[in-house]
């Protein structure tokens, strides 16, 4: 997101639209939705469980990959050291500087991952703006989780319920300001950030002491 922000990333997507007409792409295949077991049937449970796509069951393992990696593995506890104190894990030979860059990569190439799901999944073509914003709520996801991946889970179908609550109560008749309900999850993303900029706040919430502070070697 700094990237974006910072860098003018989401203005040149825009400019090398207009260059490569991308705008109009045709639709590409999406990601079929999966039959396992044959259980897609199965009332309510089904469809959540039995009937999604490859890369929704992907997401769930790499939801449990990511906890066992990060409280689970030496590597993990070392990168948690990274986040809290930046200069203890470097004074017994941690490399705190390679850790920050690689896991940064990482979680960009996730990012993007997510961003190409509105492609194949949802929108079956691109089109300039089409993520509206919501990399805000991925943010507000990783604060309202404690920085924990079981429970960013679960707020991140908190969110994507309120997301698709507009469409549902609208389909079923209910007279309901769809553009309220639709400002929902935005809403609670401010609420979440504003909350979250206060330090006492976030080191309640659990957040890594050291987040967002450079770190230099000769400072130790």
């Amino acid at each position: 997101m700094a990237l974006t922000i910072f860098a003018g990333a989401a203005g040149l997507s825009s400019y090398l639209a207009g260059i490569w007409n991308l705008g109009k792409t045709p639709v590409v295949h999406q990601f079929l939705r999966l039959d396992l077991f044959g259980l897609a049937d199965a009332p309510v449970v089904g469809p959540i469980l039995f009937h999604q796509t490859l890369l929704t069951y992907f997401s769930w393992v790499l939801v449990i990959a990511a906890s066992f990696y990060l409280f689970k593995t030496r590597m993990g506890l070392h990168l948690r050291a990274v986040g809290e104190s930046p200069q203890t894990a470097d004074s017994v030979g941690i490399p705190v500087v390679r850790y920050r860059y690689a896991h940064v990569i990482v979680g960009g190439s996730f990012a993007g991952i997510a961003g190409a799901c509105f492609s194949l999944m949802i929108v079956p073509t691109w089109v300039d703006g089409m993520t509206a914003g919501q990399g805000w709520i991925a943010l507000a996801l990783v604060i309202f989780g404690f920085w924990r991946p079981d429970l960013m889970l679960v707020g991140a179908y908190l969110f994507g319920a309120l997301s698709s609550l507009s469409l549902t109560l609208q389909a079923r008749g209910f007279h309901i300001s769809t553009a309220f309900l639709a400002a929902l999850p935005y809403v609670m993303t401010i609420v979440v950030l504003v909350f979250a900029s206060n330090a006492s706040s976030r080191r309640h919430l659990g957040a890594p002491a050291a987040l967002g502070k450079p770190y230099e070697r000769e400072e130790r």
